[in-house]
């Protein structure tokens, strides 16, 4: 399975909160927030301007913001190349755990 549109990050505020799973956020670690995926599905998230990649487990639920496909963590946001955007268009793709 795989899914297209625009990704978001958060940390901040959010680090060191419980999420959606009952595990504490680490704005560290390589995580997502979807709204609908099993809680521990890894996903290969490709930002389609840079070409940069990696992998997120899934741990939230999220984003709350109409006309977004997933919420980054900012580790995951570093490594895509997408601090400063904001938000960035990605090809997700469901590597396990669905």
């Amino acid at each position: 399975m795989h899914f297209s549109g625009a990704a978001s990050w958060y940390g901040g505020k959010f680090n060191g909160r419980k999420t959606s799973d009952g595990t504490v956020f680490d704005e560290k670690n390589l995580t997502a927030a979807h709204r609908s995926l099993p809680f521990g599905t890894r996903l290969l998230v490709m930002n389609r301007k840079t070409g940069d990649s990696c992998v997120v487990k899934v741990n939230d639920r999220g984003p709350f913001v109409d006309g977004r496909v997933i919420d980054l963590s900012k580790a995951a946001a570093k490594q895509l190349n997408m601090i400063g955007s904001g938000v960035a268009t990605v090809d997700c793709l469901v590597l396990d755990g669905q």
